[in-house]
């Protein structure tokens, strides 16, 4: 057990070629190559994270001010602030509403009508 535990602490298992010291740096390079592909996929990960926050911030702020560029558009297009905006050039309302005009269309003979007659 002591013998066992001191060539642990002593890395006898890599040097020894009895022990095949070649598969174990073979396991212990696959490793380090295991745990940097993780710290990469995390990095990747965290960046996105980011990112996504960024972009959230983001769409909350343009749609904070499209609501109010909307609600300046109601306020323009109010019948009583075209009113007093068209007063400051001399053009008043009409104080008779609007008649609606409608026009009878002719009809006009198909093809084939015009052709039996």
């Amino acid at each position: 057990m002591k013998s066992g535990v001191y060539s642990i602490l002593k890395a006898r298992f890599l040097i020894n070629e009895e022990a095949n010291a070649a598969k174990n740096w073979r396991f212990i390079v696959f490793l380090i190559i295991l745990a940097i592909i993780m710290i990469a996929n995390t990095q990747r990960y965290e960046q996105k994270v980011f990112k996504i926050v960024a972009l959230t911030s983001e769409v909350k702020e343009l749609r904070s001010e499209f609501v109010d560029r909307r609600s300046e558009l109601m306020k323009l297009k109010m019948e009583s602030t075209v009113a007093a905006k068209m007063e400051a050039k001399n053009i008043f309302p009409a104080s008779v509403p609007p008649v609606k005009i409608k026009i009878k269309k002719q009809e006009e003979p198909n093809f084939f009508k015009r052709i039996w007659q």
